[in-house]
């Protein structure tokens, strides 16, 4: 008697599923999803088997470049990757801990080593409130970016801005209190069109929950002047009381930059042996826009260019750096309304 011979019936889950896999310090490590999964359950995943919380995961895929939580397209799927070499940095939540708090223990080593011996002085009496509001109107954290070179460099370089005499002064007067003050990756913040190159020097999230600062060259390879770093750092801390660059907000920015010069001794104009005095001359021409976030502070490729795109604009008595924030802004505008229209025509040599 015949029987009909079937095949058995394989299970398709396999056939659903896509793997991924990278490597992280070296090792080696496979996923498996569903083939409409993205690149957001990807880092989901990430931060549960590897303990890599969201903020500290940097994708790196080849042919595509660096994807970093949140996700400019956290919808991308997860099969665009998955044939690709992928490299996960990152550190989980206690790695991190760990490495900024041997970094700052090793910049405030640094600090006191540097500092000439003083005097002990009798009887020296304490300022305690002073003191007590030093500690209270501050930046809480300092935060270098962990997987850029030299970490505690950057560390350093943020603690003494802390500690700048004049900074300390200006944010107990304006009783300013920032949560985080960090730094800034310079390649996220360089933006390039037909007019040049633009680099964001800083920015103030949510009114002073964080600033950010541009601390490194282009080339990661050096460090930024101080005095430029520390005027961007008065810029963002008047962005704590006003969004838009309006007059109320550049007066409050120009009372600051005078509180913190007149504060610190190495800024007033005196002199201590050959020490050079400092004048605000050579600083770097800023061309400064605003930002979505209260405020960005970005060194324009050309400040002639700016001001001549103010045309016949009254300037109302405007110093030259706000004559180039009005026409970064016109530019800006212009541009919206370029690209609403479809993109039509070309931007002329003096926009």
């Amino acid at each position: 008697m015949a029987t009909d011979m079937q095949e058995p019936t394989m299970s398709t889950d396999t056939q659903d599923l896509v793997s991924v896999t990278f490597t992280h310090h070296g090792q080696p490590h496979t996923f498996q999803f569903p083939t409409d999964a993205t690149i957001s359950d990807l880092s989901d995943d990430i931060a549960d088997s590897l303990s890599i919380p969201p903020s500290n995961q940097k994708i790196m895929v080849s042919k595509i470049g660096l994807l970093k939580p949140p996700f400019k397209d956290p919808n991308l799927p997860i099969t665009s990757i998955a044939d690709k070499k992928i490299i996960l940095m990152g550190s989980t939540a206690d790695e991190a801990s760990s490495i900024a708090e041997a970094a700052e223990h090793t910049s405030r080593r640094a600090i006191r080593r540097s500092r000439p011996m003083q005097k002990v002085q009798a009887y020296k009496s304490h300022d305690w409130k002073k003191e007590q509001e030093e500690s209270q109107y501050t930046f809480l954290t300092l935060r270098p970016l962990s997987y850029l070179p030299n970490p505690s460099k950057s560390l350093q370089f943020l603690q003494r801005l802390k500690d700048d005499a004049g900074i300390k002064a200006a944010m107990r007067k304006h009783k300013f209190t920032v949560p985080l003050l960090t730094e800034m990756n310079p390649v996220e913040h360089t933006q390039s069109n037909h007019e040049g190159t633009t680099r964001t020097l800083g920015l103030n999230r949510n009114a002073g929950e964080v600033i950010e600062l541009r601390l490194r060259t282009d080339a990661y390879d050096g460090y930024r002047d101080y005095k430029t770093i520390r005027k961007t750092l008065c810029h963002e801390l008047a962005h704590n009381v006003h969004g838009p660059h309006d007059r109320n907000f550049w007066d409050l920015c120009k009372q600051i930059e005078k509180e913190v010069e007149g504060a610190d001794w190495r800024s007033s104009g005196k002199t201590v042996g050959n020490d050079e005095v400092y004048d605000g001359n050579g600083e770097e021409d800023v061309d400064d826009h605003g930002g979505w976030t209260g405020g960005e502070f970005v060194l324009g490729a050309s400040s002639a260019r700016g001001a001549e795109s103010t045309g016949n604009a009254d300037t109302g008595g405007m110093s030259r750096r706000e004559i180039l924030a009005r026409a970064a802004e016109e530019r800006m505008k212009r541009l919206r309304e370029q690209q609403q229209e479809g993109g039509g025509g070309q931007s002329s040599g003096s926009s």
